[in-house]
């Protein structure tokens, strides 16, 4: 039995200052610590402009924004807002920058380590690896930590063991339904939703990174078979430049028939908007990145093409999952709940390396080669269920 497992923190703060996904990730965690702590009252860190996939989560009663590079003025005022103000600090993400937060703003602390045995950090000097060397001082000022592993460990079930600490028997940890709360939905524009027609579907062609990419032509295809088999289209992207024009690139490469059923949403959506489209689709087919995950949150039947990256790391959640790992390392098709998760050939996927060249701009092969038939017997499948 934990010798904290007694412990009754009145005042919590999250710890989260990456990307939106990384946001969303975490409110399994949050979830699982009001069961712990009905009555203590939840804080948010976050960056600005990210933190929208908490829109109404009530477990949250205040959200702090901060930039992802504060000046110095800003980290004054954040040390001034933060400063042991809370009994505990749950630090999601390995970075510097957010164990520092987690250190100012409370006297308790657990969090995430960063590294992998098999990652770019370990080369040895010395007898340890840089990873090794930086987590050092992460683990002496934490109560408890979680190592992260890229290719067995889930990042659901990454951020829930936070709680280990404070549970007599850990394995209650995953012993119930695990889901993902996606942020509360808002009506979408008149220009959407008078142009919208059931049934359509949502895709989400736009990564990140470009290695993460699949190819126009097969986007193509993909989108005159449904087409062709009545459903109407609504292409989501963010307002980033290469967002935009890679929705419109598509468009521009179909026929005259199929560009009639597409809406091009690129930039018109908010997260809690993006949240009611997709809610409404029929369903949702996306890359590697956010809105996949928020689309497998609000339940709807979910396809998503995975390249570089381990599913058994960062595969959508299905939700209700009960368990620490939905998924296997490699499988050309694999369905777990309303998720099904696609990969292309090759021994060397997934790699969870940034493409074939790695590097950010890199294409992956593997993607390149996972055809659309393959994409359109899985839509055939998910569809007739």
């Amino acid at each position: 039995m934990s010798v904290y497992s007694n412990l009754k923190p009145k005042k919590i703060l999250f710890i989260a200052t990456r990307q939106i996904g990384d946001i969303l990730i975490t409110t399994p965690l949050i979830s699982k610590a009001r069961e712990l702590w009905p009555e203590a009252e939840f804080h948010f860190l976050g960056s600005r402009g990210k933190v929208e996939m908490l829109h109404g989560n009530s477990d949250i009663a205040e959200i702090i924004e901060t930039s992802d590079r504060p000046s110095f003025g800003e980290y004054l005022s954040l040390l001034t807002r933060l400063f042991q103000r809370y009994d505990l600090a749950v630090i999601t993400q390995p970075s510097d920058r957010a164990y520092i937060y987690g250190l100012l703003a409370a006297f308790r602390r657990v969090g995430v380590l960063g590294g992998h045995p098999q990652g770019k950090d370990a080369k040895e000097v010395n007898g340890k690896t840089k990873s090794e060397k930086q987590n050092t001082w992460k683990k002496l000022i934490c109560m408890g930590t979680v190592d992260i592993d890229y290719f067995k460990q889930h990042v659901i079930a990454e951020k829930i063991r936070l709680l280990e600490t404070f549970f007599r028997n850990p394995s209650e940890l995953f012993s119930k339904p695990i889901s993902v709360t996606p942020p509360a939905g808002e009506p979408l524009a008149p220009l959407i939703t008078n142009a919208l027609k059931q049934p359509y579907v949502v895709i989400h062609a736009g990564p990140l990174t470009a290695y993460k990419r699949w190819p126009l032509g097969h986007w193509v295809k993909l989108i005159t078979w449904l087409v062709k088999n009545d459903y109407q289209i609504v292409l989501s992207a963010s307002p980033a430049k290469q967002d935009v024009q890679l929705n419109h690139d598509i468009i521009s490469l179909l026929d005259d028939e199929a560009r009639a059923k597409v809406i091009d949403a690129a930039g018109q959506l908010s997260i809690p908007q993006a949240g009611t489209l997709i809610r409404g689709s029929a369903l949702y087919i996306g890359v590697d990145t956010s809105i996949t995950h928020l689309a497998a949150a609000c339940n709807t039947p979910t396809i998503t093409l995975f390249g570089a990256t381990p599913p058994t790391n960062f595969g959508p959640w299905p939700n209700g999952f009960i368990d620490e790992q939905p998924y296997q390392l490699r499988a050309r098709t694999q369905t777990v709940g309303n998720v099904t998760i696609l990969q292309g050939p090759g021994e060397c996927v997934p790699c969870r390396k940034a493409g074939c060249n790695d590097r950010a701009d890199s294409k992956s092969e593997c993607l390149d080669l996972l055809e659309p038939s393959q994409v359109i017997e899985a839509v055939q499948q998910v569809l007739q269920k």
